[in-house]
């Protein structure tokens, strides 16, 4: 694994939790989402993605690839974190190939928002 992301003020990102760790790779702060992440468990991503969009100009990948569920807790932890990426000069986009989460996000009116990328990006790929 590569390097944890660091905070924009030096502190390191929150410790890995049941659903979420960061890691920075190259420029981007790659935030992995892993398991069910519904009401009971969206804070544990919230947190990550709160650090992780706190600084100046954020790059910000979110990888839904490892995660086994969202629901709509899970959509409003991605669009409060989104937001607050946009408001600072940044960016945040999610990584899935899972049709499920496609579906998903076209239910909710928000492909348009989160269209998701298939992969991390080439210089990504090669260094995960």
């Amino acid at each position: 694994m590569t390097p944890q992301a660091q905070a924009h003020d030096g502190d390191p990102p929150p410790a890995p939790n049941a659903c979420a760790r960061t890691q920075a790779i190259g420029s981007f702060t790659v935030v992995e989402v892993t398991g069910e992440v519904d009401i009971a468990t969206a804070y544990l991503v919230a947190e990550h993605l709160d650090a992780a969009t706190s600084p100046p100009e954020p790059n910000v990948l979110v990888d839904l690839r490892p995660a086994d569920f969202l629901d709509c807790s899970a959509l409003r932890v991605l669009c409060r974190a989104e937001t607050r990426a946009r408001e600072r000069g940044g960016s945040l986009r999610v990584v899935s190939d899972d049709p499920r989460v496609r579906r998903l996000l076209r239910a909710a009116g928000l492909l348009d928002r989160f269209t998701p990328l298939p992969g991390l990006p080439g210089e990504l790929s090669e260094a995960k």
